[in-house]
């Protein structure tokens, strides 16, 4: 029965992913290449791959998981979230806190209780919210359940009052900047407008090491990959496709006496999780998180990743991420004022000739060329075939 059961599994989620299993065979293929390529050759040499490199390419992991977190409740629930970048950043922070806490007495100030900021603004004693963050196990339990609790909440207000279009996309996009002005605060407990930074190492592992990047390049390739068979497991599941029936006519399925508001909740606490893990790995290899990363146009970029990608497939959230991403640093460093003219437009082509995505490029295309034939396969004009 075992067998059969893992057999069923993984017909489901890679022989019937092409798609899928292409792109994960991918993310690990290129990340022990490029580990293999930074540890084993040598610095002068031309295929020796930088420290700058690895982190880059673990950062766009960290986005590739968020952008996957968001087609899960975009794609298949139709929810738009604008303010996921939320719970990417409370990820974030719980970890901030955590490596806050293992600077111990070798910070500016010499405190060994107290981070630096707070001994700049006078704080006498740590407080209650910062205990246990010494502790890695606290941390990692914080990282999932801070956003999801978060997420739990609001959403078990929003679709219990049946908030949905465009208001429950202002009301997300009102979380994040609400939180963004709260975190801004200096006596509020998180840095303020400098946030959390200057960490020095997680588990006793120096920060600067390059081996500890490239473990932490590691964990965001599997917490992609891991991220990704958890959500094509639930989109694939009898649960999956009342998700996608609540996206395309959410009255006909309640009125089918469905509880439309719980598969909702479902859907977006276990996003938000996967928001929150994505924070989480993406502060130790960038070095900083602060208020900025609660902006809501972080969360609106987000979307442009997943619109660009292709919603509602997966795979295309991740694809988006990287893609545009990487033109974001091709074009800060080149044209760093031209960069959100550049996502506009690249927003803008998107929604009116790519409603599928760049993995939706493809069949576009064949289908603008079999639109063009007529049924012996000879090339017609359009006009004939509309005329009949």
């Amino acid at each position: 029965m075992t067998n059969g059961f893992q057999q069923g599994f993984l017909s489901r989620l890679l022989l019937e992913d092409r798609a899928g299993k292409l792109l994960l065979s991918s993310v690990m293929a290129i990340t022990v290449v490029v580990i293999l390529l930074n540890t084993l050759m040598p610095e002068g040499s031309p295929l020796h791959v930088s420290n700058y490199t690895v982190t880059l390419l673990g950062k766009y992991l960290c986005y590739g998981l968020l952008a996957l977190a968001l087609d899960l409740v975009w794609g298949y629930c139709g929810i738009l979230s604008l303010g996921h970048g939320a719970f990417f950043a409370l990820g974030g922070y719980a970890m901030g806190m955590y490596l806050m806490r293992q600077i111990g007495d070798r910070g500016v100030y010499g405190n060994p209780e107290l981070p630096d900021f707070m001994v700049f603004l006078n704080w006498q004693e740590l407080p209650w919210y910062w205990y246990g963050f010494d502790s890695f196990a606290v941390a990692l339990v914080m990282v999932a359940l801070v956003p999801g609790l978060l997420a739990f909440l609001f959403g078990w207000l929003a679709f219990r009052s049946r908030v949905t279009g465009v208001y429950l996309s202002i009301i997300t996009q009102a979380l994040t900047y609400a939180l963004m002005l709260l975190f801004f605060q200096n006596d509020f407990g998180f840095g303020g407008n400098n946030g959390l930074t200057d960490f020095k190492d997680l588990l006793g592992f120096s920060l600067q090491s390059d081996r500890t990047r490239v473990v932490l390049l590691m964990a965001s390739a599997l917490a992609l990959v891991l991220g990704y068979l958890v959500c094509r497991w639930l989109v694939s599941s009898r649960y999956g496709r009342v998700l996608v029936a609540v996206r395309d006519a959410e009255s006909r399925v309640r009125f089918m006496g469905y509880r439309v508001e719980h598969y909702k909740l479902v859907a977006f606490t276990l996003s938000a999780v996967l928001a929150g893990i994505a924070g989480a790995l993406y502060v130790p290899q960038v070095g900083i998180i602060n208020p900025g990363e609660f902006s809501p146009i972080n969360s609106i970029e987000l979307v442009v990743w997943v619109a660009v990608g292709g919603r509602g497939t997966l795979y295309g959230a991740v694809i988006g991420a990287v893609v545009v991403n990487y033109a974001k640093t091709w074009f800060t460093g080149v044209m760093p004022d031209a960069w959100l003219f550049a996502l506009g437009a690249l927003f803008v082509i998107t929604t009116l000739w790519l409603p599928k995505g760049l993995v939706g490029l493809y069949q576009q295309i064949a289908g603008f060329i079999n639109e063009r034939r007529d049924p012996q396969g000879n090339r017609v004009e359009r006009k004939e075939l509309v005329d009949g």
